[in-house]
């Protein structure tokens, strides 16, 4: 019987892998925290069901141009809403956290590239949408929700969204101090709910309001999504384009001013 020799390869995993293995590992960080649970998921979920059986808001009627029912105006709002919630306000007051005990400090000594650790919390940021719209489309269909409209227009408003709110998001926890982006984060959260066209109608606010609001890219991706679903519009260009310039706007600055430490 003859004893194997074994020669020890010290050294980082490939890069895909070490990807793969953070976006798991913040995945399950987020999944497991019951406040952002609350956040992104109870949240959105809770306010579609209650707008869509109460009647709280007037939605356009046929006449106007729209179904008549609250929740085919209001699904795609609130799909809008819990991107918003996971992209922006969870991961700007998660990544703040971290960064404010020295998580993100620790992390970038590793082999583990920084550039490559904002990766694998956008791709977490993916896996829980992918979740969050899966679940709120399953309680919409449940409440009578009728979509229509081309699906590759839904999936670019949505990953454009995402990177925008990624780069807000990452802005704020990379300048600001845990507390403060605390505050901000959900401070910012119920503004926009109130006044980014999720469940009030942008035209129900004064005209020069409308003008400004219209400019958000919650309403962007709220407008964007109810023009397709709702409305079967086919590419909503002007709503991408609002996205794609919050999302190189946002991301540009977070690359430029986040501060690890």
């Amino acid at each position: 019987m003859s004893i194997g020799t074994y020669t020890p390869r010290p050294g980082a995993a490939p890069l895909p892998r070490m990807i793969a293995a953070q976006t798991a590992f913040e995945t399950k960080m987020l999944l497991r925290n019951g406040e952002q649970l609350l956040l992104t998921v109870i949240i959105p979920a809770l306010l579609l069901v209650l707008f869509s059986t109460v009647d709280i808001i007037a939605v356009p009627t046929e006449t106007e141009g729209g179904s008549g029912k609250s929740v085919d105006f209001l699904a795609p709002g609130i799909l809008a809403l819990a991107v918003m919630s996971t992209a922006f306000t969870g991961q700007a007051i998660a990544t703040g956290f971290e960064r404010r005990y020295g998580v993100l400090k620790l992390l970038g000594t590793s082999p583990l590239p920084r550039w490559a650790l904002m990766t694998a919390k956008t791709f977490s940021v993916l896996v829980t949408e992918v979740l969050q719209v899966v679940l709120l489309t399953v309680i919409a269909f449940g409440l009578g929700w009728s979509p229509h409209g081309n699906p590759f227009a839904v999936f670019l408003l949505l990953v454009l969204g995402t990177a925008a709110f990624s780069g807000l998001g990452l802005l704020m926890a990379g300048t600001l101090k845990a507390e403060a982006t605390l505050a901000a984060a959900n401070l910012v959260f119920l503004l926009l709910l109130v006044g980014g066209g999720v469940i009030v109608p942008l035209d129900k606010f004064p005209d020069a309001a409308q003008s400004v609001l219209g400019l958000l890219p919650i309403s962007a991706l709220s407008d964007g999504l109810r023009d397709v679903l709702q409305h079967g519009a086919a590419i909503p260009w002007s709503n991408l384009g609002i996205l794609a310039m919050w999302a190189v706007l946002g991301l540009g600055a977070a690359a430029r001013f986040f501060r690890w430490e």
